[in-house]
């Protein structure tokens, strides 16, 4: 009984041809390797979709926010400009009112900063890179150099390694 289910130890190609036919051997060998062909794009495209859910799933983890971040930056922007008005007068009658709004930025900076947002806060006297900061106006200024920073208008940001907006100053055409 072990013996009529035990496969044939080895196939002649000769006897199959003879028993379907030359013909029909060799259609049934391109048709074989067809749906091989077939089955190897499948598994191909099958993998580059399963990457590209994989990738795409990872770009909205770490950018599904661009939007409310962009949406924040003025909320950024008025609560430093409310603190750089401020005269040493107005600290010292309205304290209370100060520490609140400087509270309520670095509240608003630690959030944005443990979801990936970091300011790029350029220096007068550093050198402009296009990648990061946006020319407002270029002008001559005695001691310093071509494409130094004069001025820093806003500061910009990043989430994560994209530009969300890049910071505003002012550059030095030469002195």
């Amino acid at each position: 009984m072990a013996q009529e289910n035990a496969a044939p130890e080895s196939v002649d190609i000769e006897e199959i041809e003879d028993f379907v036919g030359l013909d029909e051997f060799e259609t049934l060998r391109a048709e074989r390797d067809d749906m091989r062909d077939r089955f190897m794009r499948a598994l191909a495209d099958a993998e580059n979709s399963r990457k590209r859910a994989e990738r795409d799933r990872r770009e909205a983890e770490q950018y599904g926010g661009t939007k409310l971040a962009r949406d924040l930056l003025p909320v950024y922007d008025n609560l430093r400009r409310a603190l750089d008005a401020a005269s040493d007068d107005t600290r010292t009658q309205a304290a209370a009112l100060i520490e609140g709004v400087e509270l309520t930025l670095r509240e608003l900076t630690t959030v944005m900063s443990k979801h990936g947002v970091s300011a790029i806060a350029p220096a007068i006297g550093d050198t402009f890179d296009p990648q990061a900061h946006q020319a407002m106006f270029e002008a001559p200024v005695a001691g310093t150099k071509a494409g130094q920073i004069i001025q820093v208008m806003s500061e910009g940001f990043f989430l994560h390694d994209r530009l969300l907006r890049p910071a505003q100053v002012g550059v030095s055409s030469g002195g």
